[in-house]
C-alpha cells in the first residue's frame, strides 16, 4: 500500500493515520545542538537500556510485583527498539542525515502512529507561537508507546507496586502468627 503525496495512510478516518515521520534527535525531534549529539543521545540510550535491563533483574531477584517487572520490561523493550534504530538504521536503511560524520550511531527512528486530535494555525495572539502551525499529538512508534505505556502503568500502580518493606514484613509476621 502506497502512503501516497501527503506520506499517510487513513487507518481510522482523519483520527488514526499511519504517518511516515523520520526522527533524528529524541522526543519530539528535539536534537543536541552539536554534531555529536546524536552520537552522545545514542551512547547515552545504550548506557540507559544496560541500567534497565540490571535494575529489571534486581527487581526479578528481590521477588516484586509482577506487574512492576512488566512495565519494566516494556520500558526496556523500548528502549531497546530506539537503540536498534539509532544504532543501525542509517546503515542498514541509509537514513542517516546528511551532516553525520558516520553512518553508525546516527541512524533516525521511524515513528509511524499518528492520532491526529488536533492541528492548524495558532491564532496570532498568542506570545511566541501565534501564527504557527502546530499539530497537539506527536508521530510516534511501537518503541515510544512501550515506553510511554510501561511509565504510565508505574505512575497508575505505584502504590501498589512500592509498599513499603515495613508493611509487607508486618503483613508476613500477622500471617505466622495467625496460622
Amino acid at each position: 500500500m502506497d502512503m501516497g503525496v501527503q506520506g499517510q495512510i487513513k487507518v481510522f478516518g482523519d483520527v488514526f493515520k499511519l504517518h511516515y515521520l523520520t526522527n533524528p534527535g529524541m522526543a519530539f525531534g528535539m536534537k543536541l545542538g552539536t554534531v555529536y549529539g546524536k552520537l552522545i543521545l545514542t551512547v547515552f540510550r545504550l548506557f540507559a537500556m544496560v541500567g534497565i535491563a540490571y535494575y529489571l533483574y534486581m527487581l526479578i531477584k528481590k521477588n516484586v510485583h509482577a506487574g512492576l517487572l512488566f512495565c519494566v520490561a516494556l520500558i526496556l523493550g523500548g528502549a531497546v527498539g530506539n537503540v536498534i534504530d539509532s544504532t543501525f538504521y542509517g546503515v542498514f536503511l541509509d537514513n542517516a542525515p546528511p551532516e553525520a560524520p558516520l553512518s553508525w550511531f546516527y541512524g533516525q527512528v521511524i515513528d509511524m502512529f499518528y492520532v491526529d486530535i488536533w492541528e492548524g494555525r495558532l491564532p496570532d495572539w498568542i506570545p511566541g507561537i501565534g501564527g504557527d502551525y502546530m499539530s497537539l499529538w506527536p508521530v510516534f512508534n511501537i518503541a515510544d508507546s512501550s515506553i510511554f505505556v510501561g511509565v504510565f502503568t508505574i505512575l497508575i500502580f505505584q502504590k501498589k507496586f512500592f509498599k513499603p518493606e515495613d508493611e509487607s514484613e508486618t503483613t508476613v509476621e500477622q500471617e505466622q502468627m495467625v496460622a
